[in-house]
């Protein structure tokens, strides 16, 4: 399974290098495309195990003024 982030980003936020290194320093990998960032879980995973993961994320990008979507498949 992979967890898929979406991005927005603010002018009155941090910038675009601050939050991909945050991001990295959980996991994430940056990409192009539909999506900004992917984690992969390389195993099935439960919905505690998303939600946990959502609360790791929350955490991480709190007061950084960026928005986010999440999406696990």
């Amino acid at each position: 399974m992979q967890t898929y982030l979406m991005i927005w980003f603010s002018s009155e936020g941090a910038g675009p290098m601050e939050v991909v290194e945050k991001l990295r320093g959980m996991g994430f990998k940056p990409l192009t495309g539909q999506y900004d960032h992917v984690y992969d879980w390389k195993r099935a995973v439960t919905i505690e195990d998303v939600l946990g993961l959502g609360n790791r994320v929350h955490e991480t990008l709190k007061g950084l003024k960026v928005l986010y979507k999440m999406e696990t498949v």
